[in-house]
C-alpha cells in the first residue's frame, strides 16, 4: 500500500468513525460541546442532525471517548425496532438483567428500567440514551421515547436522551402528532458540509494524525477536493484515499489538482473536467451563437411582407412541435414516487431473484438469508469504476434531495448511464445524476465455488489455496502450471499481484474477499447474473422489469 511512500503510520482517510480523526471545526466543536453538556447537566432531549457523510457518527464516537466516568450510556445503532424491542435493547445496554420471559411485557421492562435509573441517580451517576439513525424510528417508538422522559425525580430527569439522524428527523419531529416530543428538545445542532477553508484544514488534520510530516496535497489540489466533494467529509475521504493510491502507483510524493480529478473520476465513474472548463465552454458557446446570429442577419433573405403571416404561422407550428416531448423524470422524482419500492426489503428481494434465490421480508437480515442459500454477501464502499470491474448486480444505498434513504438494484452500466431496478421497474439514469445521490455504499452477492470465504495470504496451504492458483491461471489465460501445488508460495503471490494490478485493486499479494469476488466475476459461471453493458439509450427512461 501507499503508507510507507508517504511516511504514514496508518490510512488517514478510512471511512470508519475513529474519534481520533474528528476535525473540530466550528460547527463540529459546537455540536460536541452541546452533546457533552447534555451528558453532564441537561435534561430532556438533544437533537443532532446532518446530511449523509457529514460526520455525525464520528462525533458520537468522540463523545463516547470523552464521556465522564460517572455516566452509563446506552447506544442504540439500529432503531428499526418495535417499542418492546426498543425497551429491551435499552435495558441490555444498561446492564439490566432481562429474562426472556419479559420479552412481551412492556410494563415490567419500564419498571425495571425505572428502578435501575433511580439506583444510578442515588449513586450520583447519570444515565444517557443515544439513538443513532433516529430518522428511522417509528411513531410508536418515538412515543415510547417520550414516555421515558417521564421517568424523573422531583428535581431531575433520570434519563438524558440524544437523538442523532439525517435531516428528515427534523421533519419527523415537526409532525403535529409528535409535538409533545418536539417540545421537550432542549438543544438542536445541524452539521453542514465543510466550507473550502475547513475542507483544507480537515485533510491536513487527518494526514497529521496518520503521521504525515509534510503537506502532501497542494493548495490547488485541496481546492479541487472541496469542489468535487461538495465539502462532505465521507466523500472527501474516498477521493483523498484514491488520490494517495494513484500517486503511489505513479511513484509521486505530492498530489496536484489533476490527480485529484482523476481520483474523483474513478470514484464517480466518469471523466471530470477542471473548474475553469465550464465558464470557458459557456463563453465559447455564446461567441458561436453571436457569430451565427450575425451571419444569419447579414446573409438571410428578407421576407416579403405578403408572406409574413404564413411564415409566422409556420413558426408557431414549429414551436408547438419542438415543445411536444415531455421531460423525462429525474432520479429524485423516481425515488420519491417509488414509495415502498425502494425499501431494503424490496431491493434485496430483487437482488436475490437475480440469483434465483428467495428473500423473505421480516425473517432474518438479507445477508443471513443469502448465506443460507449458498451465496456470500459483501458490503462495500465502492465506486462505479469498481462495480464495472466486478460486473455483479448490487444494491445501492441512495439519499434523495430530502435526505431520505432508498435502496435500489444496479443492473447495468454504460459509458454515461446506469440501469437501476426500482421495485418492479427499471430506469436508465445518467451517471452524473446518480453521483448526486450515491456516495459509494453498496452490497454485492456472489456464489463461492467451495466452502466459507476466508482471506488467503502467503504461508498458507490447503485446498482453498490450490483452487485459488487454478482460478488465477485460468483468468490470466496461462497454463495451469503446478496444478497440485497447495502452498501460497512466492509464485502464487506474484499471480495474485498481477491479477490485482490488471484489475485496479490494491496490490498487496493477499487474496482478500474483494480479490476473490472479482476473480469469481472474471470467471463467472454461465448461470450467474452479470451487469448488463448498456448502449447509448437516453438517460432517465423507465420500463417494467421483464418477467
Amino acid at each position: 500500500m501507499y503508507l510507507a511512500s508517504f511516511g504514514l503510520a496508518e490510512k488517514p482517510f478510512a471511512i470508519t468513525p475513529d474519534p481520533r480523526y474528528l476535525y473540530l471545526g466550528t460547527q463540529h466543536a459546537d455540536a460536541l460541546a452541546h452533546l457533552v453538556y447534555g451528558i453532564n447537566d441537561a435534561g430532556g432531549f438533544i437533537q443532532l442532525t446532518g446530511e449523509v457523510g457529514t460526520g455525525k457518527t464520528t462525533t458520537i464516537r468522540s463523545l463516547l471517548a470523552r464521556a465522564p466516568h460517572n455516566a452509563e450510556i446506552a447506544l442504540v445503532i439500529n432503531p428499526r425496532l418495535s417499542p418492546l424491542e426498543f425497551l429491551r435493547t435499552i435495558c441490555e445496554e444498561l446492564g439490566i438483567d432481562v429474562r426472556a420471559g419479559l420479552a412481551g411485557n412492556g410494563k415490567e421492562l419500564v419498571d425495571r428500567l425505572n428502578r435501575h435509573l433511580l439506583e444510578v441517580h442515588a449513586a450520583g451517576r447519570r444515565a444517557v440514551l443515544i439513538v443513532d439513525e433516529a430518522q428511522n424510528l417509528s411513531v410508536e417508538v418515538l412515543e415510547q421515547v417520550r414516555l421515558l422522559t417521564n421517568l424523573e425525580t422531583d428535581s431531575q430527569k433520570l434519563l438524558q436522551i440524544i437523538l442523532i439522524g439525517q435531516p428528515e428527523l427534523r421533519e419527523l419531529l415537526a409532525r403535529n402528532d409528535l409535538r409533545q416530543l418536539a417540545q421537550r428538545v432542549t438543544a438542536r445542532c445541524h452539521l453542514q458540509p465543510l466550507a473550502p477553508e475547513d475542507t483544507a484544514a480537515y485533510v491536513r488534520h487527518r494526514l497529521r494524525v496518520a503521521g504525515a510530516t509534510n503537506d502532501i496535497f497542494g493548495s490547488a489540489a485541496l481546492r479541487e477536493v472541496h469542489r468535487l466533494s461538495g465539502g462532505v467529509p465521507r466523500v472527501i475521504n474516498v477521493i483523498c484515499d484514491r488520490a494517495l493510491l494513484g500517486a503511489y502507483t505513479e511513484d509521486r510524493h505530492n498530489i496536484d489538482a489533476g490527480l485529484v480529478r482523476r481520483a474523483a473520476g474513478e470514484v464517480f465513474g466518469r471523466v471530470l473536467a477542471p473548474a475553469w472548463m465550464k465558464p470557458v465552454a459557456i463563453a465559447c458557446c455564446l461567441l458561436l451563437l453571436l457569430a451565427g446570429a450575425g451571419a444569419l442577419w447579414r446573409y438571410a433573405p428578407r421576407p416579403d411582407v405578403r408572406s409574413t403571416a404564413s411564415v409566422a404561422g409556420s413558426a408557431k407550428v414549429a414551436v408547438v412541435r419542438a415543445s411536444a416531448p415531455r421531460p423525462l423524470p429525474t432520479l429524485s422524482q423516481l425515488l420519491v414516487n417509488a414509495g415502498e419500492a425502494t425499501t431494503a426489503d424490496a431491493a434485496f428481494t430483487g437482488l436475490l431473484q437475480l440469483w434465483n434465490a428467495r428473500y423473505v421480508p421480516g425473517a432474518t437480515d438479507p445477508c443471513t438469508q443469502a448465506v443460507a442459500q449458498g451465496l456470500y454477501c459483501v458490503t462495500l464502499h465502492s465506486s462505479l469504476a469498481q462495480l464495472r470491474e466486478l460486473k455483479r448486480p448490487a444494491v445501492l444505498m441512495l439519499s434523495d434531495d430530502g435526505a431520505a434513504t432508498h435502496q435500489v438494484v444496479l443492473t447495468g452500466i454504460g459509458a454515461d448511464a446506469v440501469e437501476l431496478q426500482i421495485g418492479t421497474r427499471r430506469a436508465r439514469i445518467g451517471i452524473a445524476e446518480l453521483a448526486r445521490y450515491w456516495y459509494g455504499d453498496c452490497v454485492v452477492l456472489w456464489r463461492p465455488a467451495a466452502g466459507p470465504v476466508t482471506e488467503l495470504r502467503p504461508g498458507m496451504s490447503g485446498p482453498a489455496v490450490q483452487a485459488l492458483r487454478s482460478q488465477l491461471s485460468k483468468a490470466s489465460g496461462a497454463a495451469p502450471g503446478e496444478a497440485r501445488n497447495a502452498r501460497f508460495d512466492p509464485s502464487l503471490t506474484q499471480l495474485v499481484e498481477d491479477f490485482q494490478r490488471a484489475h485496479h485493486l490494491a496490490i498487496d499479494g493477499i487474496a482478500g474477499v474483494e480479490t476473490q469476488l472479482l476473480l469469481d466475476a472474471v470467471l463467472a459461471a454461465p448461470d450467474s447474473p452479470l451487469l448488463q453493458a448498456l448502449d447509448a439509450a437516453p438517460a432517465s427512461s423507465s420500463q417494467p422489469t421483464p418477467g
